[in-house]
């Protein structure tokens, strides 16, 4: 009986094994399967492998926002947006069938409208060079997006890729911020010699509260309106994890190295054209990991609005994170973004230090952090009113985790 016992754990596990081999292929984007088997369907052979998984995640909020964009006759409070959330409830299932056709699908509970199905695909591996990836999944930009949502070093990602960008006209619709996360599409991308990665999509552009397809041909280009994006990573010690911080890869020696860009063509109900390009490094030296990007967007409108001046930002950011004991992580980050464009002077620098402590045995998560939203070197003040305006200024998150 023992043996045979033994022989099922096995099967289950050597399955993942393979998976953990080639994470870049298998990745869910939501939990690592490195070194959590967990509860796994799997066939003798390996061939199909099928493993639920959930992510649950519930926070504790505060947020102190300045005076300006406040209106004292209405009593509006500087504390707003302050108490418990649900950032993320994640259930869905992940695996492999004939050796060669990976899939996901998961939904998350805390969204809503098209957001709930939060990603779709699956993913074909004509070899280790060559892939192909259909449905709906996170594009091939920055470092911090395209990191597994529960192995993230803080609670929320830096200001400079997920806030919107001030510009000077009243129109709606044009809202853009520097991330682009989730979108529907399709994407080939492959590992050659084993250290060069490369992802090349094509997308709707329209981010993952859209699940519909929308989209025409660009006035001014007479291409389909669609978002245009690559990815080229150099990883001379191996495939890089996509982790920032896992009690249970201390051991790690990886170094990335990663340039993309993308251009979202009659975005924004075709009002502009967005061009984005970024730059990337993530560093993990065993209980160390370090990460910093850089990254560019360059707002053009359509003819049809009749605007010929383009805009400009920049942001990014260096964080860092060293795990003092196995499972006790220290954390730190500087991010910076001109929200009101590179032709005005002045940005906003956020300072966030924060520490994360990992359960044992339990895959509970517990994550802590406070961010400072400053501003600096702006010519009048209401550009400095502006940078920051609908972000508060001072941000404490305190979150609990749980996966498998």
């Amino acid at each position: 009986m023992k043996k045979i016992l033994t022989a099922l754990c096995l099967s289950a596990v050597m399955p993942l094994a393979a998976l953990a081999q080639h994470e870049e292929d298998t990745e869910n984007g939501i939990v690592s399967l490195a070194g959590r088997e967990g509860f796994t369907i799997a066939s003798k052979k390996g061939d199909f492998v099928f493993k639920p998984y959930l992510l649950v995640q519930t926070s504790a909020n505060f947020n102190w926002y300045d005076d300006e964009g406040l209106d004292k006759a209405y009593n509006q409070d500087n504390v707003a947006n302050s108490g418990f959330a649900i950032p993320y409830a994640v259930l869905g299932f992940t695996g492999k069938a004939f050796g060669k056709v990976s899939f996901n699908l998961s939904l998350n509970a805390a969204a809503t409208g098209a957001a709930l199905l939060q990603q779709a695909w699956f993913d074909v591996e004509l070899k280790k060079q060559f892939s192909i990836r259909v449905g709906k999944f996170k594009t091939p930009f920055s470092h911090a997006y395209l990191t597994t949502l529960g192995e993230t070093l803080m609670p929320s990602l830096p200001l400079s890729l997920t806030a919107p960008v001030i510009l000077p006209y009243s129109l709606n619709a044009v809202t853009p911020n520097i991330g682009t996360g989730f979108d529907l599409g399709v994407e080939v991308h492959g590992l050659l010699a084993d250290k060069f990665g490369y992802e090349v999509g094509l997308f709707n552009g329209t981010g993952i509260s859209v699940n519909t397809a929308g989209k025409t041909f660009s006035d001014d280009w007479h291409i389909p309106s669609l978002l245009y994006a690559g990815r080229f990573t150099y990883m001379p010690k191996g495939v890089m994890p996509s982790t920032q911080g896992n009690p249970n890869r201390l051991n790690e020696d990886k170094l990335m190295l990663g340039v993309s860009t993308s251009l979202n063509v009659e975005s924004e109900n075709e009002s502009t054209n967005d061009y984005r390009a970024g730059l990337e490094f993530a560093m993990l030296k065993r209980k160390l990991y370090l990460g910093a990007e850089m990254y560019y967007m360059h707002v053009g409108f359509t003819k049809r609005q009749k605007i010929d001046q383009g805009y400009h930002y920049l942001g990014g950011y260096v964080q860092g994170g060293y795990f003092v004991t196995s499972r006790l992580q220290a954390t730190a980050r500087y991010d910076f973004f001109n929200r009101n464009g590179m032709d005005t002077n002045g940005f906003m620098n956020m300072p966030a230090v924060g520490v994360n402590y990992f359960f044992k045995g339990c895959n509970l998560k517990l994550q802590a952090m406070y961010q400072f939203v400053g501003r600096w070197g702006h010519d009048t003040q209401l550009d400095r009113d502006n940078d920051d305006l609908g972000i508060a200024t001072h941000n404490a998150t305190v979150m609990l985790q749980y996966t498998f």
